[in-house]
């Protein structure tokens, strides 16, 4: 009898496993074309900026194509780095066991996924405030928004996000390997504890307070072009805003369509776990004080 049925049994293993390795090169296919083509397409977005800087340098388009060029290197790297872990992580067959014993390569890729995750997001945000200044207060932006202060700007952005992706490992507290065991975050499941909450919490609403800024920024920079467009109908000098404001637009969407969903998703999941934890301790308060009477 085992004789009969071990025939049938090796055909299904053979099956399975042909369907794992099929499935395993897929997922890594997959990645490597993500990441490739995120990786070509800012590398030509960097190659377009520097040269549109170099026109403009003196010009009131020097600082927003000095943000864009920031916002898209950060995304470049991004790609990069996150990108090769990933496919790294495919290709090991999501083992974490086997190749992440000391918890470092999981710290090290859900650091890079929160600073870069949230430090496109804040520099989208810089971009809008930067163009609604340029459009709302063009004399203060010609005296104030200089190459140095922007230098400045991004400086403190980008430390502000490397700031909030070293938060759990200040507190010795570890990233997650997600469900999908394909990538490292916050605890997201299963959130008890404050301190998890509380970065779930901080990580969502700078996300979603950055793309509230980006689209109130952004509609009153729309607003006062199409204003001043409609009133004096001259057009020299302010089609390169109207081009920046559909630019930012752009941003703006992607932005929205790619991290709405998830920073909504773990604020809730965060808010909502705490509930829970809160109407537990009533539930408990009240059970002893009925005890007590």
């Amino acid at each position: 009898m085992n004789s009969s049925k071990s025939p049938g049994l090796a055909g299904f293993g053979i099956l399975k496993n042909t369907t794992c390795h099929t499935e395993k090169k897929i997922s890594v296919f997959f990645s490597i074309i993500f990441m490739t083509v995120g990786i070509l397409s800012n590398s030509l977005a960097i190659v377009i900026l520097m040269k549109a800087y170099q026109r403009f340098r003196q010009k009131s388009k020097a600082s927003f194509l000095l943000l864009a060029s920031g916002l898209v290197i950060t995304d470049l790297f991004g790609h990069l780095i996150n990108g090769a872990i990933a496919v790294f992580v495919y290709a090991s067959d999501k083992d974490w066991i086997r190749f992440n014993q000391s918890n470092i390569l999981c710290s090290v890729f859900g650091i890079c996924m929160v600073f870069f995750g949230l430090c496109p997001l804040l520099l989208g945000s810089v971009m809008a405030v930067e163009r609604c200044i340029g459009v709302t207060k063009p004399i203060f932006h010609s005296t104030k928004m200089t190459s140095k202060h922007v230098k400045m700007m991004l400086t403190m952005v980008c430390l502000f996000a490397v700031l909030i992706a070293l938060l759990p490992i200040l507190r010795f507290r570890a990233y997650q390997i997600q469900a999908s065991r394909t990538w490292c975050f916050y605890k997201t499941e299963h959130v008890e504890d404050w301190e998890d909450r509380f970065y779930l919490l901080l990580f969502s609403c700078l996300g979603l307070l950055a793309l509230a800024i980006s689209f109130l920024c952004n509609a009153v920079t729309g607003i006062t072009l199409l204003r001043v467009k409609f009133k004096s109908q001259q057009r020299q000098g302010r089609s390169h805003h109207f081009e920046m404001i559909i630019q930012l637009l752009a941003i703006m969407c992607v932005s929205c369509i790619c991290w709405s969903p998830f920073l909504d998703s773990w604020r809730s999941s965060a808010f909502s776990r705490s509930r829970a934890c809160d109407m537990a301790h009533v539930k408990l308060s009240l059970g002893r004080l009925h005890r007590d009477f």
